[in-house]
């Protein structure tokens, strides 16, 4: 059955976008505290803080899905290569916030941390978790969902 003709495609993609919005929302609220902006900022510097980086994870984990696929992803998506693709997508997030957090607490200081932020190397391990975590779980849960059976996705019999 090709991509078009099948609803698995469509119904993963939005499952992804629907719980890594949520996870990433309730993980953005939870390490708030990891911040300096927790006890400098005011209750409006929070919430905006609060949805903006959230808007910002949805955003690096549709665009890395999205290379994914496009890097290696195949037709039939998600029925083949389905742990290929979320390897890849995990991997892109946790490179880009690797990045990001660097770039943004010694560059150009957007943010910083507080004393409670765990670091391994100047990165805040917080976010480096985040982005192990939540894609992982997602795809995890997509996985066990996904109406064909776990023998048609593995990625072995999808490379032929």
């Amino acid at each position: 059955m090709s991509a078009i003709n099948s609803p698995a495609w469509l119904g993963t993609l939005r499952t992804y976008v629907v719980l890594v919005t949520l996870l990433n929302l309730g993980w953005e609220i939870l390490q708030l505290p990891l911040y300096t902006i927790w006890s400098t900022g005011s209750h409006r510097d929070i919430v905006f803080a609060l949805l903006h980086c959230t808007a910002g994870d949805v955003l690096i984990a549709v665009c890395s899905l999205v290379f994914s696929l496009l890097m290696a992803g195949r037709q039939e998506w998600p029925d083949s290569r389905f742990k290929t693709i979320a390897l890849i997508t995990i991997q892109l997030g946790l490179g880009y916030t690797v990045y990001s957090e660097w770039h943004n607490t010694t560059v150009t200081q957007s943010w910083a941390y507080s004393a409670a932020m765990p670091r391994l190397l100047g990165i805040g391990l917080a976010p480096v978790a985040q982005w192990l975590f939540v894609p992982g779980f997602v795809f995890w849960w997509i996985y066990r969902r996904l109406p064909v059976g776990p023998s048609t996705l593995m990625d072995s019999h999808s490379l032929k």
